[in-house]
């Protein structure tokens, strides 16, 4: 909306104020494009000069300005622009200039945190600025499946082509991170580099070559990081959760019992976990993962009922374990690629996956699916490909050994786990969210 010049009416533009003022409703306006045709002649009067308040992008009222001066006519001089000040009524209320670090809508001036996880099957990083308290917003992502641990049960040891694999996408994070001025950071790295013989070498030759170091986290900093990842997919009404992070080369197993009441922190609700030293590459790699019958599909589910089975701790949400509040909850791409084939997605879409609810029912049928289908229809589908089509049946065998430990009617599929754990703790335990708090009162 254009704002009318200092003295001019809204509704009488090209009229002075007077003229506006003095023209009675019946009285014709005057031509004044014909010579001597200027109308009444207006009642001069003093009038205070008001200022007004100016909104800077982020919402903090600054000092009035004036307009800007006119650019010169034929290279003569601007004449001086006066300076408008307001009336003390129309000064805006004081506020304190926020630390250069608050401002967290500003993705420039936000602090930034970063999580890289190194597994088994994928090579992931999260960079991320804090929003509202609990809550980050994503600058930069990266994801590839590098297979790290392709022959590992087999060998022993990492493999120099999925070495060579990893490095390379390491090499792209390394970039990534040096574009941006991280204030904290968390780099890890889980099974593979943990059960290799050459796990601390390899980790060497990455920093060697790209600068990054990565530490070798154990099963239970990763079990509680997944559940760090995923507190605000939990229900204020749930009472009992198994949490559950199907991976390449391992499977984290969390027992979460709120029925006492709920803190901000999710992990100190964990009263059992167990971490299953299997996972879909090394579970494929073993029975064989590109042509599944149903008779491979049941030996992989009893192989890893039977790791289930020396958990000592998997009755340790008693009755909650049958109740209404309780429910499965996967973060894992077993079950994001199970979700994506349930909606029948043309391209995965993370939006519609992250946090939705699949029933018993549902998940049978799913799994019936893709038990019926070979390995190139498995490779057609578009939320599976040629990456996961051999390795997507060995993770829903795990999950399927998990349903019959655990019965529940429902599972919540969560797209996150343990980046979003790192940053969900390095902002808790940086102040982040206190810092910027007042911003949202």
């Amino acid at each position: 909306m254009d704002t009318p010049e200092p003295g001019v009416a809204p509704d009488d533009k090209g009229l002075s104020g007077g003229a506006a003022q003095n023209r009675k409703p019946d009285q014709p306006r005057p031509d004044l494009s014909r010579p001597g045709q200027h109308g009444p002649k207006p009642h001069k009067r003093k009038k205070r000069k008001r200022g007004r308040k100016v909104f800077a992008r982020d919402g903090q009222p600054s000092s009035p300005q004036a307009p800007p001066p006119k650019a010169p006519v034929n290279g003569a001089s601007a004449p001086a622009q006066p300076q408008l000040r307001p009336e003390p009524a129309q000064t805006a209320p004081h506020r304190p200039a926020s630390p250069p670090s608050a401002p967290w809508r500003d993705g420039a001036t936000s602090p930034l945190y970063a999580a890289l996880d190194l597994g088994t099957n994928n090579c992931r990083l999260l960079v991320a600025a804090p929003t509202r308290p609990g809550q980050f917003r994503v600058v930069d992502a990266f994801s590839r499946i590098v297979r790290l641990g392709e022959g590992l049960t087999a060998s022993g040891r990492l493999g120099e082509e999925a070495m060579r694999r990893a490095v390379e996408a390491l090499a792209i994070c390394a970039g990534k991170l040096r574009a941006r001025n991280v204030r904290q950071r968390r780099l890890i790295a889980t099974e593979a580099c943990r059960s290799a013989a050459n796990g601390e070498e390899f980790l060497t030759r990455v920093e060697r070559e790209t600068g990054l170091k990565l530490e070798i986290i154990d099963r239970e900093t990763e079990a509680r990081l997944a559940v760090s990842g995923c507190g605000s997919l939990i229900e204020p009404e749930t009472q009992g959760v198994v949490l559950f992070d199907i991976g390449g080369g391992s499977s984290e197993i969390a027992l979460i019992d709120l029925s006492k009441g709920r803190t901000a922190r999710l992990a100190n609700h964990i009263v059992s976990w167990t971490s299953l030293p299997v996972g879909v590459v090394s579970l494929a790699e073993r029975f064989g993962g590109r042509d599944v019958t149903p008779a491979i599909f049941e030996a992989m589910i009893g192989d890893v009922g039977r790791m289930l089975g020396g958990f000592d701790g998997r009755d340790r949400l008693g009755a909650l374990a049958s109740g209404g509040n309780f429910h499965l909850l996967g973060t894992s791409g077993t079950v994001t690629t199970l979700a994506g084939v349930f909606l029948g997605l043309d391209k995965y879409d993370r939006r519609r996956v992250d946090g939705l609810w699949m029933d018993r029912a549902d998940v049978d049928a799913m799994t019936a699916k893709l038990l019926s289908w070979d390995f190139p229809a498995r490779v057609a589908n578009p939320c599976i490909g040629a990456d996961r089509a051999d390795l997507v049946l060995a993770g829903c065998a795990i999950l399927e050994a998990i349903r019959r430990a655990w019965p529940s009617q429902r599972l919540r599929v969560a797209d996150r786990g343990l980046r979003e754990g790192i940053l969900t703790e390095l902002m808790a335990s940086d102040g982040a969210w206190r810092r910027g708090r007042r911003l949202y009162r």
